[in-house]
Order: structure tokens, then C-alpha cells, then sequence
């Protein structure tokens, strides 16, 4: 039997039976879910052009290869997904505004870049520091030979002593007032420049985050862009120790890397000078902000927050249509096996993750737009929002990078023995979605700032000082004693979240006074008070995300869409608000009185809106638009032929092109023979 005989042509019974039932129109849900129908034609209309000579059988034997094969693998891939949008940009918008460099690692490319994406940091980092940080005449002279992909760059920020920490930073550049130069040096190996994407051996030049000296004297954190390997032959510049970091857990193509510099020698005018200036005479003008230095991260945090959403979009796709497809354990012996959707602990454990996808996806949009706002008041010289933006940043990046990790685990539990299979691509998907949990700001430092946000809210709440919009709800617990009663509505789940965020606030603020009064310094005294700090800031966050999903559901943007979509998003709003409430119940039961017949109906309430979302599971997963390509999963295809493509996996592996292995002659075969 050939392996591609065995697949059928048509769509399997089970799963065309749930679209035919669904209340509602997926295409409807695909509009919305993609910002509008506009925003939908184009966005399929580039997957159909990028798509059309995929390999699917090629990407089925990835996970075979060598750790060098895959790099090379992914460097081959993501040039010609490059390549492909050049072409797509010269038929569609010859001669105009450059788009393809926005599209190069979208969501909808992923597919693309199946082992990851070496130059990923480029365009998704390097470029917007470029733009926010360089001056107009530094972006001409060299920030634009980035953006055209003429040379390749990295983001080298991390060190091997010093992730999270960045005032720890050991690389210095010291400015030669006698050369009008920074020479760069990282004077230990804690120094070394370790984790950034496409810096083994992919990049030839990097933005490097060093200490500046000048005279000896310390200037802080600022940006230099340097060369490290040669533009012709890609050989290491002199002083440059540079190389890979070796197979990890996922990413297993990006070709991550460290960097030593000793005595590199860079012009003066590589110092990144939008917002803080080295002048000619070694005169140092300083930037208005020191948070501008950090503005690039930001942005990337927001980028993080959504790619987290999608990521856990695709899983639940295919974990949704395997359970449509999938029958097992009757519930009646009477009856033929069901389809394993009908089991209330199996949509238990989906239903929830697609509420979450569209969550945090909503959270993002939001972020997306505080950050648009944001810079274009720096523009105008105002940074008054720049501390409540950081706060958002790091507490949705935190929050959406740990819950759609654990809901991509949940997903993938979801598809039994099959899940553990690469050939579903589950595994992937889980391995580079928590490896955010640690990038670009790892977690628990992350929380600890969203903490101090919330201390200085806390203190402006109690003064009677203005508070920003994101924790407003601080100032109104003080204001209003009837905050923490108990109805039961969506707006009211939503203010017990954030009521129990105001407690938990309050306690840490409570405790961190306490040590400062006892005598211990501010540092010490946040440091001993951690974990309170970092649970005020989990909750602050879940009760910002039950607030933007409340208000997109309800508000005025629902007059748009149909009552059928609205009716299948307030069920998805239902699931989502009782059972993160019932999964916080330890924090909400101390500040919200609760009877024992209101958690009863809230559990009824749990299974209640699994029911209701049943019939429309998977035609809500279909509303996600993505193509096969994209999920490259065997267990998620659009037509749920599952068992045939898993069996049609197995007997393209490698090893099934020999009825026997090597190991036999060597080894199995005269170990049984000899009778030991």
C-alpha cells in the first residue's frame, strides 16, 4: 500500500456534520477575528501566493534532520519567503511603499518557517530600534540597508551573567575623544552577548546594548550599531568572538548566538542618537527619558502578546477538529462509540482555550493601540504615558506567554497519545510559545515591575492623585464600599477581579511600608515583599483582560456584527469570565462574599456554557482562517482525515525505509545469539 493511497479525498462525516450544525457563519467570525473584511481578502490572498509550492511531505521530515541540516533548512526557507514577497511586492505595489519586510514573519507565514525564523529579530526588533532610536540621518545611512535586507542584524541585549537584569549589563563602550570612536569590549565571559536570534551565524551586524563611559565617567544603557562579521565573505571582524549556542528545547533553527567584543573600534556616529547625543568634543547631552532606551522592547512585548494568542488559536483548531473526528468511550454501551466532544471533561479541556485565544487577543488590540498613542505623544515630546504603556507591556506579555503556554499543554493532553506525535505539531507550537515565558523580559522580573506600577498607583490612589486608566480601579475600591458585593453579572465578575487585584495590591503596599518603617531601604524592603508584588500584578492583569473582553463583547462595536456572531461571543465571554473566577476563587473569596448556592450556580454556569458552545466548536476554530499549511498538523486538517494522515506520517520516517535496522546485524541480533 502506497502511504499516499490511504488518504480519502473526501471531508470526514463527523466534522462536516459540525459545520453544517453551526448557529453562525464562520466567514463572519473569520472578518472579525481578522480586524475586517479587508484586512481578511489580503491576508488569504498572500497565503494563496506564498503557500502554492509548499512541500508538505518535506515538512513532515524536519524533525529528522541534523541540528546543522535545520539551520541551514531554516535560513534556505525564510530567504525564500523573502524572495516570494519581493515578487508578491513588485506584481501588487511596483515602484511603492515597501510592505513585504511587515508580512516576513506574520502569523501567516509561519508555516513558512518551520524550523523558526533566523532573521526574525531583525524585523521584528531590530528595524522598529532602528526607526525609534537612530536619527533620521543614521536611519538613511544605515537603518535602511537593514530594512531592505542589503545586510543582516540581530538584537544583542542579553548576557550570559546578565538576562533580566540590565543595569548589570558588564559590555562598555568607552568613546577615543583622539579617534572620534567607541571601542567595545566585553571584559569577562558573564559578559558575552548570549541568546540573540540569527547572531551565530546569520548576522553581520547587531545593535549592542553597552555601558557608555566617557572619561572613565558611567552614562548608562545606550545602543550601538556594530559590525561583526564582513559583508563579503561573512568572516568574523577582528576582535569579534561570535558563534551558535547549539539545539535547544524549539526555535531549532533560528540559529541563536554569542557575541565577545574586544577593542572593536566603531565611528562615534554608531551610537544610536535620537534621544541621547555623544558630541564631537566628547560633551554628552542626555536623553529625556531614560525609558526611551527601552522603547523597542516594548513594542516587541506587544507583538509576544499576540503571537501568544495565535499560537494558542492554532492549537485549539487542531485539538478542536480531532475531537470532532476522534470517538471513544461510549457513554451509553447501547450506542456507538461518541466523538469525544461530547464528553463535558474533554470540552473542559478546549473549550476554555479558545475563549482565552480571543482574550488576549483583544487585550492586544488595546496594547496595540496605547503603544500607537504613545508614540506619537513621544513625538511631541510628552512621555506621560510611557510608565502606564511599560506596566501594560510587561503584564499582558506575562500573563498571555504563561496562560496560552499551559493551555497549549492542556490542547495538547487533549489529543491523547496522537498529541505527543511532532507529526502533529503540537509539540512545536508548545516548545516556542513557552520559550517566551523567558525572552524579551523573563517573567517573574517582569511581574515584579508590574508590581512597583501598582505600589506608586496605590500611593496616587490613597493622595488623591490622578491614577492611570489601566488601574483607575484602585482609586475607585476606595471610593465606592459597595465594590466587592456580589450579583453575579458579567460586569460585576469582572469588578470582584479586580477588587481581589486592589486587595492583593493593598497588602503588598500594606507589607512593603511596614519593612521601610522597620528600617530596611526601599530596594530591600520590594525585594522581601516579592511575592505579594508579583501576585498583585497576575491579578491586576487578569482583571485588565476581563475587562477588554466585557467591553468588546457588550459594547458599542457589537451593533456591527450579527446577533448569531454576538451570541457566540458572549457564550465565549460566559465560559471565559466563570471559569477564570472559578479558577481564582482563593483571591476572590476574600474580598467578595460568596454563599454556597452562588458557587453552585457558578459551576453550573461552567457547564452550562460548555453545552452551548458545543454545537459551535468547530466552526468557531474554521473562523480562525488558518490554512492546513500554517497548522501542518496531521491531526488538524480542514478535512479531519486524522488516522489516515497520522499512519501516512509514520510510513514516510525514515527508519520504515528499511524492513530491517542496522542495529539488528550489529548489535540485537548477536547479543540474542549468544546465549549470555
Amino acid at each position: 500500500m502506497s502511504a499516499k493511497s490511504v488518504i480519502p479525498k473526501t471531508v470526514n462525516h463527523d466534522l462536516q456534520k459540525e459545520r453544517d450544525g453551526a448557529s453562525f457563519s464562520s466567514e463572519e467570525f473569520a472578518s472579525w477575528w481578522a480586524g475586517g473584511t479587508e484586512k481578511l481578502e489580503f491576508s488569504r490572498s498572500v497565503r494563496e501566493y506564498m503557500y502554492k509550492d509548499f512541500d508538505y511531505d518535506e515538512s513532515q521530515q524536519l524533525y529528522y534532520k541534523s541540528h546543522e541540516d535545520m539551520c541551514e533548512f531554516a535560513v534556505r526557507s525564510s530567504i525564500n519567503v523573502a524572495k516570494k514577497l519581493r515578487q508578491l511586492q513588485a506584481q501588487r505595489n511596483p515602484g511603492g511603499t515597501e510592505y513585504w519586510p511587515t508580512l516576513f514573519d506574520e502569523p501567516d507565514l509561519w508555516g513558512l518557517h518551520l524550523a523558526g525564523n533566523p532573521f526574525n529579530v531583525m524585523y521584528m526588533v531590530v528595524v522598529d530600534a532602528l526607526k525609534t532610536q537612530s536619527t533620521p540621518e543614521q536611519y538613511k545611512e544605515f537603518g535602511k540597508r537593514v530594512e531592505r535586507f542589503e545586510v543582516t542584524a540581530t538584537y544583542a541585549q542579553t548576557e550570559l551573567g546578565h538576562s533580566s537584569h540590565l543595569r548589570g549589563l558588564e559590555t562598555r563602550a568607552d568613546y577615543d575623544r583622539d579617534t572620534d570612536e567607541f571601542v567595545l569590549n566585553t571584559p569577562s565571559i558573564t559578559a558575552y552577548k548570549w541568546w540573540p536570534g540569527g547572531l551565530g551565524q546569520c548576522s553581520n551586524h547587531a545593535i549592542v546594548m553597552a555601558q557608555l563611559y566617557i572619561d572613565r565617567e558611567h552614562k548608562g544603557l545606550h545602543m550601538f550599531y556594530v559590525q561583526v562579521r564582513e559583508e563579503g565573505t561573512h568572516e568574523p571582524r577582528p576582535g569579534v568572538h561570535i558563534g551558535e549556542l547549539g539545539k535547544k528545547m524549539g526555535y531549532l533553527g533560528v540559529n541563536n548566538g554569542f557575541l565577545g567584543l574586544k577593542n572593536v573600534r566603531i565611528p562615534r556616529t554608531r551610537m544610536l542618537m535620537r534621544h541621547a547625543q555623544v558630541n564631537r568634543d566628547g560633551s554628552y547631552v542626555k536623553s529625556p527619558v531614560d525609558a526611551l532606551t527601552y522603547f523597542a522592547m516594548l513594542s516587541t512585548r506587544c507583538i509576544v502578546t499576540r503571537n501568544s494568542a495565535v499560537a494558542l488559536a492554532t492549537a485549539a483548531t487542531i485539538a478542536t477538529r480531532f475531537s470532532a473526528v476522534r470517538r471513544q468511550s461510549p457513554i451509553d454501551d447501547s450506542l456507538p462509540e461518541p466523538q469525544i466532544m461530547d464528553h463535558v471533561t474533554q470540552q473542559l479541556k478546549v473549550f476554555p482555550e479558545i475563549a482565552t485565544c480571543l482574550a488576549y487577543r483583544l487585550a492586544y488590540d488595546y496594547l496595540r493601540e496605547l503603544f500607537s498613542a504613545t508614540s506619537r505623544d513621544i513625538d511631541h515630546g510628552n512621555y506621560n504615558s510611557l510608565p502606564e504603556l511599560h506596566s501594560l507591556s510587561c503584564a499582558l506579555k506575562v500573563m498571555s506567554t504563561s496562560d496560552c503556554a499551559a493551555g497549549i499543554e492542556r490542547l495538547r493532553l487533549a489529543c491523547g497519545g496522537l498529541g505527543y506525535l511532532a507529526s502533529s505539531n503540537l509539540s512545536n507550537i508548545y516548545v516556542n510559545t513557552v520559550a517566551a515565558c523567558t525572552y524579551e523580559g523573563e517573567n517573574t522580573v517582569l511581574l515584579l515591575q508590574v508590581g512597583r506600577f501598582l505600589m506608586k498607583s496605590w500611593y496616587a490612589a490613597l493622595s488623591g492623585a490622578p491614577v492611570a486608566p489601566t488601574a483607575s480601579y484602585l482609586a475607585e475600591v476606595q471610593q465606592s464600599p459597595d465594590f466587592g458585593l456580589w450579583t453575579g453579572s458579567w460586569s460585576n465578575l469582572v469588578r470582584a477581579m479586580q477588587f481581589a487585584a486592589a486587595n492583593k495590591t493593598r497588602l503588598a503596599f500594606k507589607s512593603l511600608s511596614r519593612r521601610i518603617e522597620n528600617g530596611e531601604s526601599e530596594r530591600m524592603a520590594s525585594s522581601h515583599t516579592g511575592i505579594g508584588l508579583t501576585q498583585a500584578a497576575q491579578l491586576h492583569a487578569r482583571a485588565f483582560v476581563l475587562h477588554r473582553f466585557c467591553a468588546e463583547v457588550t459594547g458599542p462595536k457589537s451593533r456591527a456584527r450579527s446577533p448569531a456572531l454576538n451570541r457566540v461571543l458572549q457564550q465565549l465571554l460566559e465560559l471565559y469570565l466563570v471559569n477564570v473566577t472559578l479558577s481564582s476563587l482563593g483571591d476572590v473569596l476574600r474580598v467578595v462574599h460568596l454563599t454556597d448556592e452562588d458557587l453552585n450556580k457558578l459551576q453550573a454556569r461552567l457547564e452550562d456554557a460548555l453545552a452551548k458552545l458545543r454545537p459551535d466548536a468547530v466552526a468557531i476554530v474554521d473562523g480562525f482562517d488558518f490554512g492546513d499549511k500554517q497548522l501542518n498538523s496531521t491531526l488538524g486538517f480542514h478535512d479531519g482525515n486524522m488516522l489516515e494522515r497520522v499512519f501516512n506520517a509514520a510510513l514516510k520516517a525514515p527508519m520504515n525505509r528499511k524492513s530491517v535496522p542496522k542495529s539488528f546485524h550489529e548489535h540485537l541480533g548477536p547479543f540474542m545469539r549468544s546465549n549470555i
